[in-house]
Order: structure tokens, then sequence, then C-alpha cells
């Protein structure tokens, strides 16, 4: 079985495990993106724009009706643009803050490639050295 063996090659690199913990560190990252969005953000911007919450916000397309009794008769039926718009700058936010944490990786990662591609010039004796071998087996060979 082909398949099989290729998935114990990809689990076995590890490739499976750096996966599994990138989806937990991002989705505790999207967490802790939507609490500062909705916590700290959005409520001083809302009473900026007169003390209106953003969840709050929606255009009502059909009223809740109740009977006469109280009762739900039918729900309300709305457009919550004020959620929309805070769910955009949560995404706004993670974007940005994932577009920065990857460049800083990729910067990073060119100052360990450049390290890795520095070349120690041979010292001079050793070129004198591989000189003279290389006189000596032409002269061997004349």
């Amino acid at each position: 079985m082909k398949i099989i063996k290729e998935f114990k090659e990809f689990a076995v690199k590890g490739n499976m495990f750096d996966m599994a913990i990138g989806i937990i560190i991002g989705t505790a990252f999207n967490k802790i993106v939507s609490s500062i969005v909705k916590d700290i953000i959005m409520p001083p911007f809302g009473y900026m724009l007169g003390k209106v919450s953003f969840n709050d916000l929606k255009y009502i397309l059909q009223p809740e009706q109740k009977d006469a009794a109280g009762n739900v008769v039918k729900e309300v039926v709305s457009i919550n643009y004020g959620n929309f718009i805070q769910i955009s700058i949560d995404f706004l936010l993670i974007a940005i803050t994932i577009f920065f944490v990857i460049k800083f990786f990729n910067l990073l990662r060119r100052k360990a490639e450049d390290a890795e591609e520095q070349t120690i010039p041979t010292p001079k004796y050793i070129l004198l050295l591989t000189e003279i071998r290389d006189i000596l087996k032409n002269n061997t060979k004349k």
C-alpha cells in the first residue's frame, strides 16, 4: 500500500506535528486577537461614534411579532452589520499581525542561511601545498 507508506513518511518526518502545533497556536492566537478587538478596541471606537455597541448595530427587516400572551410568534429578521464590522476589524488585525510574524521569521531564516553560506578562505599554506603536490604529480608523470 503506497498511500500508507507515504502517510507514515509524512507523519514520521514531523510535518503532521508541526502542522498540528501551528493550528493550535493559531486558534489560541485568534482568541487573543478577537478579545483585543471585542473588549479593547471596539468599545472606545463605539463610544466615539455616539456610545454605540457594534454588536447592536443592525438593520431590521422584520420586527419581532408577539401574540396577545406575549409569546414570540415570529423572530426578528435583521442584517447584523455591526457584527460584520467587528469581525472585519478582527480579521484585519490578525492578518497584519501574521504578516509581521512571518516577516520576522523570514528575516531570521535569511540571517541563518547567510551564516551557513559564508565561505572560509583556504589558508595560504594549504594552497601552496596543493601547488607543490600538483607540480610533483606533473614531474613524476614525465
